[in-house]
């Protein structure tokens, strides 16, 4: 089996002298969907941070298409064709939707800016709108195209769903899955246990900065009490026959 194309092992990152993971480790295989769970406060925007280099790690290993990126800055990261979009969506508010979705330096790949709108036919109807006229919803599509047109390898979104409506969580859900089907690989966090599962391969749950489970997302949707328990777990409830474990380094070449 060849490397994954995101692997993480052993990562302990602070905020200030405040100790936020401790450990942690994952992977994301070539056209995968990782969904990151847990309840608030348990490590996972801080996890995709220090994989972006945003919050670096003061310890473990972070290695991204075959390269040991722990300690490079979020710009050469990125480089390597890394797409993230943090929570808050973040898009320029005083440009157009179309402004907004040429900012990024385009790469080669099938997501161009036409088929971003025809993707999201809101965003086409509002091309000429600018970032702050549009709704929540149409903002979350416009930071998530705006990622899209990098024609990333790999996907970091944060909490893509929070504050939108049923119906446009399914719109966003939707796109999440079409970059899969075109060979995007994704990691996921999201509050919105049972969209992200739905649409996942595997899932990992945090806990107070630790991974507390790890393994595949069509099992784990069968278990309906830690589902409903998810906001308020903890390493505890997880039991000795889950154990928290990075997953085992794999050989590299080249």
């Amino acid at each position: 089996m060849s490397e994954p194309i995101l692997f993480a092992e052993n990562l302990h990152s602070y905020y200030g002298k405040s100790h936020i993971l401790h450990g942690v480790g994952l992977e994301v295989r070539e056209g995968e969907i990782v969904a990151l769970l847990g309840r608030n406060g348990a490590g996972k925007t801080t996890t995709l941070r220090s994989l972006v280099g945003l919050t670096p790690a003061t310890e473990g290993v972070v290695r991204i298409c075959g390269q040991t990126t722990t300690a490079w800055p979020p710009y050469a990261i990125a480089r390597l064709g890394v797409g993230y979009v943090p929570e808050g969506r973040r898009i320029f508010a005083n440009l157009t939707v179309d402004e907004n979705l040429k900012v990024p330096c385009q790469r080669p790949g099938p997501w161009s800016i036409q088929h971003i709108y025809d993707l999201f036919p809101r965003l086409a109807q509002r091309k000429g709108n600018k970032g702050r006229q549009l709704s929540g919803g149409e903002q979350e599509m416009l930071a998530i195209a705006r990622a899209l047109v990098l024609n990333p390898r790999l996907l970091l979104l944060d909490e893509p769903s929070q504050g939108l409506a049923p119906l446009i969580i399914k719109d966003v859900f939707k796109v999440v899955a079409s970059a899969r089907s075109a060979g995007m690989s994704v990691l996921l966090v999201e509050q919105n246990v049972r969209a992200a599962i739905e649409i996942a391969d595997r899932v990992y749950v945090l806990d107070d900065g630790r991974t507390v489970h790890s393994g595949d997302a069509r099992e784990f949707a069968k278990d309906e009490e830690r589902i409903r328990a998810l906001a308020g777990a903890s390493a505890a409830d997880w039991g000795p026959s889950e154990p928290a474990r990075p997953p085992t380094p794999r050989a590299v070449t080249g």
